[in-house]
């Protein structure tokens, strides 16, 4: 059983970048026990990964689909922070703020 924890005591996830994200795991045929998991990078960015839920994780759900995991060790790096979404004439960029 997963831990719950507030969404917004992490990190504040938009509508619209919910909506990216769930129409990310549709390009990606991804199973429904399969969400995108938010990583860093050495480039000090954060990207996104298809993953499985574990133990610990701030799962963020949306329309019945995991669209963000979160593990715990990365609470502290994205503490107030907001995950939103542009549309630009390339598509759709996700950012953080």
């Amino acid at each position: 059983m997963r831990e719950e924890v507030q969404e917004s005591r992490v990190i504040t996830v938009t509508e619209r970048a919910k909506e990216e994200l769930r129409e990310v795991l549709i390009a990606a045929e991804a199973e429904t026990y399969e969400g995108l998991r938010l990583l860093p990078t050495s480039e000090g960015v954060f990207e996104l990964i298809l993953d499985t839920e574990k133990s610990g994780d701030l799962v963020v759900e949306y329309e019945g689909c995991k669209v963000l995991l979160i593990g715990l060790e990365y609470f502290k790096f994205l503490n107030g922070k907001t995950l939103d979404c542009n549309d630009t004439e390339v598509g759709a960029i996700l950012f953080m703020h």
